[in-house]
């Protein structure tokens, strides 16, 4: 096997968004810019400073016409290589967006229900389950189990919900609907929306905990039911031409195992991070693939600045660690799915660039700018590209510019 990097550690910051897309006005999301809006509520107080020495701040200065992050500044030099990704997938949810990294774009509108799931699904949810489905209808995930869950714990019923996104949503109390039973309706649920007629990109399992709707608390048993990939993805390359390939987080649920040599759930953040330390510490030569998942689901959908920024800032130190452990022959990327604006209008995703940023000690050339990519497929392209692996096509490597 011919390779520069060995190892090649890949992080997505769920939802962590850099900017309104080209497109952002087809979501109804001008203006909308994650980063940016949550530096401007710390007011310079955002202390990032690893990322920032490897070119967060620098990602700014590619187009003059977008103001700095606070707190973040441009590093000169910086150590690490920066850019922006264009997320061209129809939609703006998480599956598309790690599909889109791992050069499968969603070329096809996947269904969204804004005035609630037809009446078939109801009732085939209800026939499977024997249990009845209550609220069906687009709604924040903690404000409907806040608006029902004390329903839904004295009668047993189904909270049935979802979002601007393709997901299909059920939320339970654990101590009502046992985890088991919960996964096992979702699974079903994921047979209704596998086409013809209706196609989504996920279903998903929301349990919750508490005595009470001012105590109720979403509990990291969730379980994401992922639309199968279509297509090989650069999992599924790298793993047929004999590479490891790890996922970190909801990765594996988001490519139904695809491809996928060993995983890991996470409990949060911290623990996703415990995981890629874990991860670090053995000898394999392919792709870890990590998804940090509580800036989307704890901050960025609950409009939460405050905490969106001191989720970054911990992140940011254990990032330190990270680097500071990595080998000459390993390569870090860091990016993102979409954008979810805490400060913006509604609780859904924001269509956003995503950051790229790649750093590793043995790297030749720090500081080199990536620009503006067309396409999140380039990403997995440098990837196929380290390793020799042959894709799909997809993306424009920039593997000549790291290595």
């Amino acid at each position: 096997m011919a390779y520069t990097y060995k190892r090649v550690l890949t992080i997505a910051l769920d939802s962590i968004g850099i900017g309104e897309a080209p497109d952002a006005a087809r979501f109804d999301d001008v203006g909308a810019d994650t980063l940016g809006h949550i530096g401007e509520f710390f007011d310079g107080g955002l202390h990032l400073p690893n990322l920032a020495r490897i070119g967060l701040g620098n990602i700014r200065d590619i187009d003059p016409a977008v103001p700095p992050i606070k707190g973040v500044p441009a590093a000169d030099p910086a150590e690490g290589c920066f850019g922006k990704m264009t997320i061209t997938s129809h939609g703006n949810d998480s599956l598309d967006g790690h599909w889109e990294m791992m050069c499968l774009p969603v070329r096809f509108e996947m269904a969204t229900f804004p005035d609630g799931f037809p009446q078939s699904i109801v009732d085939a949810l209800e026939r499977f389950s024997g249990r009845k489905v209550i609220v069906n209808k687009p709604y924040s995930g903690t404000e409907v189990i806040h608006d029902y869950g004390e329903h839904q714990m004295a009668t047993g019923d189904l909270i049935l919900y979802t979002s601007g996104d393709s997901v299909l949503q059920i939320a339970a109390h654990e101590d009502v609907i046992p985890l088991d039973e919960l996964y096992r309706i979702c699974e079903y649920a994921r047979t209704l929306i596998n086409g013809p007629e209706i196609v989504m990109g996920r279903v998903i399992a929301r349990p919750y905990v508490g005595p009470d709707k001012d105590h109720f608390t979403r509990t990291s048993n969730r379980h994401d039911y992922g639309l199968e990939p279509i297509a090989p993805t650069v999992l599924d390359f790298l793993h047929d031409a004999g590479y490891d390939v790890l996922a970190v987080g909801k990765t594996n649920d988001i490519f139904s195992g695809h491809g996928i040599t060993r995983g890991w759930r996470n409990k949060s953040n911290m623990d996703g991070m415990d995981h890629v330390d874990e991860a670090m510490a053995s000898d394999f030569t392919g792709l870890c693939f990590t998804n940090l998942v509580d800036f989307d689901a704890m901050y960025g959908h609950r409009r939460n600045a405050q905490g969106d920024g001191e989720a970054l800032m911990a992140f940011d130190e254990r990032l330190g660690r990270v680097m500071a452990n990595m080998h000459d022959d390993d390569l870090l990327l860091i990016t993102a799915d979409h954008g979810n604006d805490p400060t913006y209008k509604g609780t859904d995703h924001t269509r956003e660039f995503v950051p790229i940023l790649a750093y590793s000690p043995g790297m030749p050339n720090p500081g080199t700018s990536l620009g503006i990519r067309e396409t999140a497929s380039d990403m997995g392209a440098t990837i196929l590209d380290n390793f020799g692996v042959e894709g799909n096509g997809n993306g424009t490597s920039f593997f000549n510019r790291i290595s």
